[in-house]
């Protein structure tokens, strides 16, 4: 009687980097403390169907998190790419979607799926949704539909560019930003797949990127601001993304002229990026006067329907490449990982 090869499973790597998934009391509060292999203890049942490495990257609250590491989980993922069909990255929440965000212009045309997933309860907590999250995660991981930087929580999976943390402390976390959602999970089973949202592999491979350049400020406009905290902002930075209201736009009426500090620090070479602060549908600005007058003639970029967690990730990836207005235009507006999506003209 002949024998029969048995499938190989999936080889997923982990690579922790401590969050809320990870932590234990202590006397100053919450703080990572779980090594890796405690995390895989508490879902046994995800050898059925992947094999796992891991590897202790960091172990540090989110809120910590700055461009640096995301770089080195880049590297990680670059050092390891050949020999895991997928990835899972364990981190907080609290800065998770600027995390998915950079990755996904750090290694941008993945065949392998890159996934983030965290909890808001730590693993050992009653009730916690770090059991259910990994093993979500683990199973997305596996499947060969899979591909690209995703976030994978309370069953959704979020391209990697769309997601933004929502609620601070229900399990329903995160929600896509005006994008579908690429899938959900329910037990073993995803379904629901968008392939509007996971391009066909193409002829390109997987392009890495080495540098960040964190020379990016985010202004939230508020009534009553000054429009000269831009001028003490440009001294120390290279872009500026301003939040602004509606669907976008500057003040400009009165002594508070928003409108003239920015074409003055456009014309001298700064990058002015205008987007807005309501989480849904985006900006357009060339509906009202405020939008209007600050495109016209001004070498200004918008954000359209992307968040601003993927606005200030990719600005931090054009500006390691380039300074030039034309190139970051060009770039900016080249979609990557379902960031966006162009309006027609």
């Amino acid at each position: 009687m002949g024998h029969t090869t048995p499938l190989l499973l999936p080889k997923i790597l982990m690579i922790a980097t401590g969050g809320t998934i990870a932590s234990m009391e202590t006397p100053q509060g919450l703080a990572p403390a779980v090594a890796p292999h405690q995390l895989l203890d508490s879902i046994p049942h995800i050898l059925d169907f992947c094999t796992v490495d891991t590897i202790q990257l960091l172990n540090i609250d989110s809120t910590n998190i700055q461009p640096e590491h995301w770089l080195l989980i880049a590297d990680a993922i670059y050092e390891n790419y050949a020999d895991y069909d997928g990835f899972v990255i364990t981190h907080g929440t609290d800065t998770m979607a600027y995390t998915a965000a950079a990755l996904s212009y750090l290694v941008q045309g993945s065949d392998k799926p890159i996934v983030l997933t965290g909890s808001q309860k730590p693993i050992g907590s009653r009730s916690s949704d770090a059991h259910r999250n990994l093993s979500d995660s683990f199973l997305y991981c596996s499947r060969r539909a899979s591909r690209d930087v995703s976030l994978v929580f309370d069953g959704k999976v979020i391209a990697g560019t769309r997601a933004r943390k929502v609620k601070s402390m229900s399990y329903s976390a995160f929600e896509s930003i005006n994008f579908p959602a690429i899938a959900y999970i329910n037990g073993r089973q995803v379904s629901c797949y968008h392939h509007g949202a996971i391009p066909a592999n193409d002829a390109d491979q997987v392009r890495f990127y080495r540098a960040l350049n964190p020379n990016v400020f985010l202004l939230k406009l508020v009534p009553g601001m000054e429009p000269d905290i831009l001028e003490y902002v440009a001294q120390r930075y290279d872009a500026i993304l301003i939040e602004g209201y509606g669907m976008g736009g500057l003040p400009f009426a009165d002594r508070r002229n928003f409108l003239d500090v920015v074409q003055t620090l456009a014309a001298k070479g700064k990058i002015i990026v205008l987007s807005t602060q309501v989480m849904l549908e985006g900006s357009d600005l060339g509906v009202y006067e405020v939008g209007i007058r600050a495109m016209s003639g001004t070498p200004l970029l918008q954000g359209h329907d992307m968040t601003n967690e993927a606005i200030t990730a990719k600005l931090m990836w054009i500006l390691s490449l380039t300074r030039d207005y034309e190139q970051v235009r060009k770039l900016f507006y080249k979609p990557v990982n379902c960031d966006l999506v162009l309006p027609e003209a």
